[in-house]
Formats: structure tokens, C-alpha cells, sequence
């Protein structure tokens, strides 16, 4: 395979890859795929998303597991191209998180660049290795497994 070939994802094929929809789709576009490698998504961080009428009133900060969540979309993504499940109704499990680390606040007017590598994959469950970065600096890394699961025809 030829690792020197990236794709982008915009909304709109974010959609026909992952179920999540809005107030819950975390990723803005994803960029830089490179099937069954790695990837790295786009979040553009508002003051007018939900969450920050309480998280926290007067200190808005972009929640931690939202990061990982984002994350994990991002993955989603990655895994959609590289398996074919452009409009296949795919659904998403997490299965487990491990070595979460939280480096700096993300805050209204950032942009988090969620790079996600799989360390594992090609089946139903697959590894990632994830770190969320703003202006060069890492935010938040993390490793993580889902399981993809295709409905039958």
C-alpha cells in the first residue's frame, strides 16, 4: 500500500460514516488519511456549543471527554476509510481507554487537532494511540479500543 496518499473527510462524509449527529458530532473534518495508519481531525472549539453553559460558567473549558470522544470519532473516520463503510450504517463501540493524560484547558476559539494512529486493527476491533493538540502544544493523549459493528443486509 502506497502511505504517501492522504484523503480528507469533510461533514457531509463524516455523516455517511458515523452515526453521531450534532450536539454530539465533535469533529469538524478530518484530514490526512492514510487507510489503516493514522489521520488527524479538525475541531473547531465555539463558545455557542451546550456544554459551556456549564462547563463552567464565567471559565469556559472544553470537557476532557469530549476531547477523548472526539478523539475516538476521528478514529471512526479513519477506520470507515479504510474498511469501506461509507454508507454502511456502521456503529461505534468504545471498549476501553487507558493512559489518559490532560496536558492544558481547551477553550472557545481553539482548534484541536485530534491526531489519532492505529496501533491495531483490520477487523472489528481496532487500538489507537490519540493526542489532541492546540498551537503545537499536546492537550491531551490517550490510547483507546472500539469495536466496529455493520448491520447485515
Amino acid at each position: 500500500m502506497d502511505t504517501t496518499v492522504s484523503t480528507t473527510a469533510d461533514l457531509q462524509l463524516i455523516q455517511r460514516i458515523i452515526p453521531h449527529r450534532y450536539p454530539f458530532l465533535l469533529i469538524d473534518k478530518v484530514r490526512d488519511i492514510i487507510p489503516n495508519v493514522s489521520c488527524v481531525g479538525i475541531k473547531c472549539v465555539t463558545f455557542n456549543e451546550p456544554q459551556f453553559q456549564g462547563h463552567f460558567p464565567g471559565m469556559p473549558i472544553f470537557p476532557g471527554v469530549m476531547i477523548i470522544e472526539a478523539m475516538a470519532q476521528t478514529s471512526g473516520i479513519l477506520v470507515g476509510m479504510s474498511m469501506d463503510l461509507v454508507d454502511k450504517n456502521a456503529n461505534v463501540f468504545f471498549m476501553g481507554v487507558d493512559g489518559v493524560k490532560f496536558r492544558r484547558k481547551v477553550v472557545p476559539g481553539d482548534v484541536l487537532e485530534l491526531h489519532v494512529k492505529a496501533l491495531r486493527g483490520g477487523g472489528r476491533v481496532w487500538k489507537f494511540e490519540g493526542r489532541a493538540i492546540v498551537d503545537g502544544e499536546l492537550a491531551c493523549e490517550a490510547t483507546f479500543m472500539a469495536m466496529f459493528d455493520v448491520p447485515k443486509a
